[in-house]
């Protein structure tokens, strides 16, 4: 279901309750319920846009503006208590997806690459200190301290440009 499905059912939704309720139209002030109700569509479109919380900001004013406004009716307790709570669930279902989107580590660059593990696929004939590996989707020449062999595994240690510095794999976790 997305997202304008969604916000077009809370929208009929919350008018439904509004003109379910026990209290006569002419008594509840119609800005104030439409005002409650965009506070609470921005609310889910905050959530299923990527944007930094401006319409989510917009929404709670609002929200908030428009309560205010419905305050001064005689409403019932039990559709106060209904708005508050959906309120309440949206502002906890926002607070949840902004930190499942915390920064996490990087996956890419110099801090993707180092420490990576990998096996050796080619080692040069000529100096078996240097050869190439297969990492993240890339060539990548290598250079080792001590000689190399195909197949091995070895941890990267460090970058000097396009050149991979690496260590065996095992020796790599005691410090080299």
């Amino acid at each position: 279901m997305n997202s304008r499905c969604c916000a077009f059912l809370w929208l009929l939704l919350l008018s439904s309750s509004a003109i379910a309720a026990d209290v006569p139209l002419s008594s509840v002030n119609p800005i104030g319920l439409w005002l409650v109700t965009l506070g609470i569509v921005f609310l889910i479109a905050e959530a299923a846009l990527p944007n930094y919380g401006v319409i989510g900001l917009g929404g709670i004013i609002m929200f908030v503006i428009g309560a205010l406004m419905l305050g001064n009716a005689d409403l019932p307790v039990p559709m106060m208590i209904g708005l508050g709570l959906v309120s309440a669930l949206l502002l906890l279902a926002l607070i949840i997806r902004a930190l499942k989107t915390r920064p996490r580590h990087a996956v890419s660059g110099d801090a993707g690459l180092v420490g990576s593990v990998t096996a050796i696929t080619t080692v040069q004939t000529e100096d078996a200190h240097h050869g190439w590996i297969h990492l993240q989707g890339e060539q990548w020449q290598v250079h080792s301290a001590t000689p190399l062999h195909s197949g091995q595994s070895v941890r990267v240690v460090g970058r000097k440009g396009l050149l991979l510095k690496v260590a065996a794999a095992d020796a790599a976790r005691h410090g080299e």
